[in-house]
């Protein structure tokens, strides 16, 4: 399924790695979720507009292969994506932010790129 693939896809993704600065415990939940909302946006944009963009897209049928296009995707999409990741272990701790790709970010990826893409294809 698409979660395997895109477990296995993050192997090509890598530890985003420390950006030198402790995590904000000060903030609130509310306050790190809005910090780290403006990067998981920019990574979904991505993989949408490039899901979109692929020849193999069908936009009679925008279900159709979504997985592998979402999967293919992400090489594509690397910078928003580690920074997504970096954002996160920033706001909320070293090795959250692979830990959030790799679950509920992905689990949520499909029906956030078909909500994107209906916006793309309009625009």
């Amino acid at each position: 399924m698409i979660l395997s693939k895109l477990a296995a896809a993050t192997l090509v993704v890598g530890v985003a790695g420390s950006v030198g600065e402790t995590p904000t415990h000060q903030l609130s939940l509310q306050q790190r979720d809005a910090a780290t909302r403006a990067y998981v946006r920019s990574a979904t944009d991505c993989i949408a507009r490039t899901v979109v963009s692929d020849t193999r897209f069908r936009k009679d049928n925008p279900a159709s292969n979504l997985g592998d296009l979402i999967v293919d995707s992400v090489p594509k999409c690397l910078d928003p994506v580690r920074a997504m990741i970096a954002a996160h272990d920033r706001y909320f701790g070293e090795g959250s932010g692979e830990d959030f790709f790799v679950g509920p970010y992905l689990d949520v990826l499909p029906d956030a790129v078909v909500h994107r893409m209906k916006s793309i294809i309009a625009e």
